[in-house]
C-alpha cells in the first residue's frame, strides 16, 4: 500500500495566487493540478507540472465543472455526454505539459461540487467514461464508498481513495458540507 500526501496546486489564475506552489512541493508526494474550469490557467498548469517533475512528485488532474466565478462549487446539472466531453479536454489539456517535461498524468480527481459524483451516479458514470477513453493508464481517486470509484472499479479502472486531514465527516463518512460549523478544521490538532 502506498499512502501519498497530496494538495490541489495550480489554483492560480491570471497572476492571482491562491496557494504557495513550490513551498507545497516540498511537501506532497502527489499534485492535484486544477485543469483551467474551476481555477488555474495554461501559465499556471506548465510551471506547476514542470516543478513536479523537477522534486519527482506525481501529478493528478483536478477535474471539474466549467465555473471559474464559483471556484467549481456550484453544481452543475451538466448532460453526460457534455461532462464527459469537458473531463478529457482538462486531462488532455494538463497532459499536454506533463508530456512535455517527460511526466504522465497519473490519476483523476474530481474538484468542489463535482464530488457530487459520491452519489450522482448519471455523473459517475460520465466521469468513469471520459477516464475510460483517456486511457487504461489513469487511476481515479476519490472517497470510498463512492459511485464514481463503485462504477470506475467494474469498468476495470484502477482506483485509489482518499481522505482529508481538514475537512469534517458525516458518521456514512462523507464530508460536512463547507457551510456547516466545524466543516474545515484547522489548527495544528
Amino acid at each position: 500500500v502506498t499512502i501519498h500526501l497530496n494538495a490541489d496546486l495550480g489554483e492560480a489564475s491570471a497572476g492571482w495566487a491562491l496557494t504557495d506552489d513550490e513551498g507545497l512541493l516540498d511537501v506532497v508526494t502527489s499534485a492535484n493540478v486544477a485543469c483551467g474550469s474551476h481555477a488555474g490557467d495554461t501559465r499556471t498548469m506548465q510551471p506547476v507540472v514542470a516543478l513536479c517533475a523537477q522534486r519527482g512528485v506525481v501529478v493528478g488532474a483536478q477535474v471539474s465543472y466549467r465555473d471559474l466565478a464559483g471556484f467549481g462549487r456550484r453544481f452543475i446539472d451538466v448532460d453526460p455526454a457534455e461532462l464527459t466531453a469537458e473531463v478529457g479536454y482538462q486531462v488532455g489539456a494538463l497532459r499536454a505539459f506533463a508530456e512535455a517535461v517527460g511526466v504522465r498524468v497519473a490519476y483523476v480527481k474530481p474538484h468542489g461540487a463535482l464530488k457530487a459524483v459520491v452519489h450522482h451516479e448519471g455523473q459517475a458514470a460520465a466521469l468513469v467514461e471520459a477516464v475510460r477513453l483517456l486511457g487504461d493508464d489513469l487511476v481515479a481517486l476519490g472517497l470510498r464508498g463512492s459511485a464514481w470509484l463503485r462504477r470506475a472499479e467494474e469498468a476495470g479502472i484502477r482506483c485509489a481513495t482518499k481522505g482529508f486531514a481538514d475537512r469534517a465527516y458525516t458518521p456514512e463518512g462523507t464530508l460536512v458540507p463547507r457551510g456547516e460549523d466545524g466543516a474545515v478544521l484547522s489548527g495544528p490538532s
